[in-house]
């Protein structure tokens, strides 16, 4: 299958955005208008990622920021050991209805741990 036919680009989501919009209150907002807010929405997230802040947007998820820890990796040119200093890195920890829906089953089935994806690497 075609990478483009299963990714969603930002462009997309814009044109995705204009026509719910369109089906649910007319055509209020034109395409450049829901560019703008789309920018303004993910420069918001970027943001508060970088002051340190955690944006959580309930039944979607929540963006935080988790310290990594020093550990040795190798170069994979040389093969040698290299030290990976500790930084901050963003992840995304999706809410347990979107866990829900890309499963295509119920919330309440599901286990509550789903800080898998958050611990440090």
């Amino acid at each position: 299958m075609n990478l483009s036919a299963r990714n969603m680009t930002k462009a997309d989501l814009v044109e995705n955005v204009t026509a719910r919009i369109a089906r649910t209150a007319g055509p209020t907002i034109s395409k450049k208008d829901c560019a703008r807010v789309v920018d303004a929405f993910l420069d918001a997230i970027k943001e508060a990622l970088q002051e340190q802040k955690n944006i959580e947007v309930r039944g979607f998820g929540t963006f935080k920021i988790r310290q990594r820890k020093t550990r040795m990796a190798r170069n994979p040119r040389t093969g040698s050991p290299v030290e990976v200093s500790a930084r901050p890195v963003p992840v995304f920890k999706p809410s347990k209805e979107l866990r829900a829906m890309v499963a295509g089953i119920e919330a309440h089935l599901l286990d509550d741990d789903g800080d898998d994806d958050l611990h440090d690497s």
